[in-house]
């Protein structure tokens, strides 16, 4: 999972008590389980846009329609994978005004974790070697997955170099990462070429 030490969370432990502290306390995003106990996640979000609470709200449902239909601003199953759920999370936190968020510590996708601040990265069991550029490449793909970043702003953010330079060097770097995590790089899972525009990362 990514690192969620990164936000301050409060729990509730049934719907009742959820209602309460969702519609008294200021939070930056609400998420709501459909299925809670004594009231319903879709109880809850429904009352909260009716009483005029607008803070984002994703909800924990395979109902997508309704939950968007009540007011929710995004909709997972309640058993999806803990990495896209964070990846909504932070989504959804990116479009909040005045949020602001650490720089992602650690990712983990399929067999592959990664350890930004220790440099440490291991695909199963074996450790594997990415060199900074590498490692600083993929962070920011990581950081930027729920959007196509395109080759002049990996030029630009990773590489500190203007628009004028041959956008080859990022396609070299993508083709090392994919050999390095990747189960089948020439049908990558993760680090995904979108065609005429650059990449885009996939937990």
């Amino acid at each position: 999972m990514l690192a969620a030490e990164r936000f301050d969370l409060e729990l509730a432990a049934d719907g009742e008590s959820g209602f309460v502290k969702a519609s008294t306390n200021g939070f930056d995003l609400i998420i709501l389980d459909s299925a809670l106990p004594q009231r319903s996640g879709f109880s809850i979000c429904r009352a909260l846009r009716r009483i005029g609470v607008d803070t984002s709200l994703l909800m924990l449902s395979s109902r997508t329609v309704t939950a968007l239909r009540l007011g929710a601003d995004d909709c997972v199953p309640r058993s999806c994978d803990p990495n896209e759920l964070m990846a909504r999370v932070e989504a959804i936190l990116r479009r909040v005004p005045g949020v602001s968020r650490g720089p992602i510590r650690t990712v983990r996708f399929g067999d592959v974790f990664v350890d930004f601040a220790m440099a440490d990265v291991r695909k199963g069991d074996a450790r594997v070697n990415l060199s900074d550029k590498e490692l600083r490449l993929l962070r920011y793909l990581v950081a930027h997955r729920d959007k196509v970043v395109s080759r002049k702003e990996l030029l630009r953010e990773v590489w500190g170099y203007d628009s004028s330079v041959s956008s080859r060097t990022i396609d070299v770097h993508v083709g090392w990462l994919r050999q390095k995590l990747e189960d089948d790089p020439h049908q990558p899972k993760h680090i995904k070429t979108i065609r005429g525009t650059g990449y885009r990362f996939d937990c």
